[in-house]
């Protein structure tokens, strides 16, 4: 119930994003100057996307890939409804639907992921220690980066970001990792779980990157405003969305 709750919270910023004109200010992710009616191809997209999430976590509280896939098929089968329905009127609406995949894909699929690791055993473990190596890396990144940051990682998507926190969000993946591997998973190689823990780092990272990358397109400072002085759900959980499909291809198959 916590990962839909964040999951339709994040998506509905998503579509907030990609959907609705801004002016380009820089004014703390409030959307300005929206169309004067709603879209009602906008507003059937959306409302289907958050049919299909929770479709698609409840499937992956059933601990079925399988189920998750066809949650899939069927969003786009229901997307491909709404542009026979609107083609003729809208001009835009494969470009619409487009994004709508994209959002479902990148938001409730990636974070089903979560209660897919949560489904096994140890699974609460498992999630606990994923939950705190990525957010000590953002923490990381983040200072390291405030303090010592002189070469800009990728200035083009993020301004703010340094190669310098970069560096050293990956060491506090790193130490944190190592530290939670002793406590809680002995069992696991440390060649492997090395492997693990940079890789959830990096990809992180790049789910950070990506989501800069959507707001730098529709020119949004944050997702939202909902958490004042952090953004919004979408600002916190970028790392996270691209991590957790990682995490549980180590998890199944390497560890």
């Amino acid at each position: 119930m916590l990962v839909s709750a964040v999951s339709l919270a994040a998506l509905r910023e998503y579509f907030q994003i990609v959907f609705l004109r801004t002016d380009g200010g820089q004014d703390g992710g409030v959307f300005r100057n929206p169309p004067a009616q709603p879209d009602p191809g906008k507003r059937h997209l959306e409302a289907f996307a958050f049919f299909s999430s929770l479709l698609l976590l409840w499937c992956a509280h059933r601990a079925s890939f399988e189920l998750m896939l066809l949650a899939l098929a069927l969003n786009l089968t229901g997307a491909g409804v709404i542009l026979l329905l609107r083609f003729k009127s809208d001009p835009f609406i494969f470009e619409n639907i487009a994004k709508q995949v994209t959002g479902v894909i990148y938001v409730p699929f990636f974070l089903s992921f979560l209660i897919l690791i949560r489904s096994d055993a140890l699974g609460v473990y498992w999630v606990l220690a994923f939950l705190l190596i990525i957010f000590a890396g953002d923490t990381a990144a983040f200072y390291v980066g405030s303090y010592l940051g002189k070469h800009k990682l990728s200035p083009s998507l993020s301004p703010g970001k340094t190669i310098e926190g970069a560096v050293g969000g990956l060491a506090a993946n790193l130490g944190t990792g190592a530290a939670l591997k002793s406590l809680f998973l002995p069992e696991s190689t440390w060649g492997a779980s090395l492997l693990f823990f940079i890789g959830i780092g990096v990809v992180g990272q790049a789910g950070d990157l990506f989501e800069s990358g959507i707001k730098r397109t529709a020119r949004v400072k944050d997702s939202g405003g909902i958490l004042p002085g952090h953004g919004g759900i979408l600002d916190r959980i970028d790392a996270l969305l691209f991590a957790a499909p990682t995490a549980y291809f180590f998890k199944v198959y390497l560890l």
